[in-house]
């Protein structure tokens, strides 16, 4: 008979010595009739009873055999009621003890499987994923021996996982991070506004870099943001894209920031939007459709003679929706100025990427009734941008970002050369 074959015949006649056959037969019944739910509840009371048995072997391992024990001051000490983390539950089970001339000895095994740190991420992502905290319970597998899965244990645990994430967002340093483009916007959340800043890199990849609370959007939170990124090491340069809607807070803080050198990209969704709000309803489809043929083209020159059609085309429908366009016609065309590729450009002539990260914020915290305070709004906000970052791909045409910060050095050489002309 094959040796491994030998080992699992042993190991199963281990377990029924141990719990004896009627109840691994109770237990094949279960699983019989509830599927994975009796599976789970076999595998939980399979845990508890390995988790002992590796307590009492750590214990024979340091007191000995009862019939030569290697120390005599080393005494076994019956066992009482304790818990540990199984995947993750808290179990019940029997603790074994040891005891010597100092007092009480303790098991290394118990206290490793104490640890419920990783209870608590585990909790957080599922919390993240759209389960009610109240209703936790009803999502655990029902064992005799699982507990602590109460509501108010999971708000004990989550306070626990959320701190820890806010704690390593706001002292994790960007340094490292070589930012091609940024991302900046407001989300509204408990009667607060929250500036976010969502980096991209050289290599295309984004990353979260900072946030900053305040009462409403305005440039003196935008500023506090762009301190907060200096003290962890960012570097803000005015080589970068900057990506906004037209919030005036933000766009005066970056003004005030970068000067006349600054590279800024008006979001064309929120434009296009503005303008159309200004319009009967009759005009809208039309004008939405002249507004993003000039945007498609890929010539600088052909897409900013196509806006002044356009513009001439709203002057005689509406003033303000054609000063709307004016107000932000070179900002809308930051790109085609760039010669940025038209792949890269379906990325970056939009806040549509950091929309839809605040999109996937307002599910992870559709459960959430009301904000207890500005610390739970942080601290959720925290753990769900970095969940958000799991999700994070590179983005399409990032091949293209090299050609991109060579346009940018370029435009800002010959505009150096003028003002020294001047």
């Amino acid at each position: 008979m094959r040796e491994d074959t030998i080992w699992r015949k042993k190991a199963s006649r281990l377990f029924q010595e141990m719990r004896g056959g009627s109840w691994l037969v109770e237990q094949v019944g279960e699983i019989i009739s509830q599927g994975k739910r009796g599976l789970d509840g076999l595998v939980l009371e399979l845990g508890r009873m390995v988790a002992e048995a590796i307590m009492y072997m750590e214990r024979e391992e340091i007191a000995g055999p009862d019939y030569r024990p290697y120390r005599s001051e080393v005494l076994k000490w019956a066992s009482q009621p304790g818990s540990v983390f199984i995947g993750d539950r808290k179990v019940k089970l029997e603790h074994p003890r040891l005891r010597g001339p100092q007092g009480e000895i303790g098991l290394r095994t118990y206290g490793k499987m104490k640890e419920r740190g990783r209870f608590s991420e585990e909790l957080l992502g599922r919390m993240l994923g759209g389960l009610a905290g109240r209703r936790y319970q009803e999502t655990l597998v029902e064992a005799a021996r699982a507990f602590g899965v109460s509501p108010s244990s999971v708000s004990c645990h989550i306070i626990e996982a959320t701190a820890g994430k806010l704690k390593e967002f706001r002292e994790r340093s960007v340094k490292d991070f070589k930012p091609f483009a940024l991302f900046i916007d407001t989300i509204h959340r408990g009667g607060q506004a929250f500036v976010v800043a969502l980096g991209l890199d050289v290599c295309g990849r984004k990353r979260v870099l900072g946030f900053w609370q305040g009462a409403t959007e305005n440039h003196e939170i935008c500023q506090a943001l762009f301190s907060e990124l200096d003290s962890r090491g960012l570097v803000l340069s005015k080589k970068i894209l900057f990506v906004t809607d037209g919030g005036q807070g933000i766009i005066k803080a970056l003004k005030d920031r970068m000067g006349s050198g600054l590279m800024h990209q008006r979001c064309t969704i929120h434009k296009d939007r503005n303008i159309q709000r200004h319009l009967a309803k009759r005009w809208r489809k039309e004008a939405h459709l002249r507004f993003r043929a000039a945007l498609e083209q890929n010539s600088y020159l052909d897409a900013k003679r196509m806006l002044k059609d356009f513009e001439q085309w709203l002057r005689r429908l509406n003033e303000s929706a054609a000063d709307s366009l004016k107000e932000a016609f070179e900002e809308i065309l930051t790109l085609h100025r760039l010669k940025v590729p038209a792949l890269l450009r379906k990325t970056l002539h939009s806040t549509n990427p950091i929309e839809s990260m605040f999109s996937t914020v307002r599910d992870c915290e559709g459960n959430l009734k009301r904000y207890r305070g500005s610390g739970m709004s942080q601290r959720w906000l925290a753990a769900v941008l970095l969940y958000c970052e799991r999700g994070f791909r590179r983005v399409k045409g990032h091949t293209g970002i090299k050609q991109v910060m060579a346009a940018i050095e370029a435009e800002q050489a010959q505009d150096r050369k003028v003002k020294s002309a001047a």
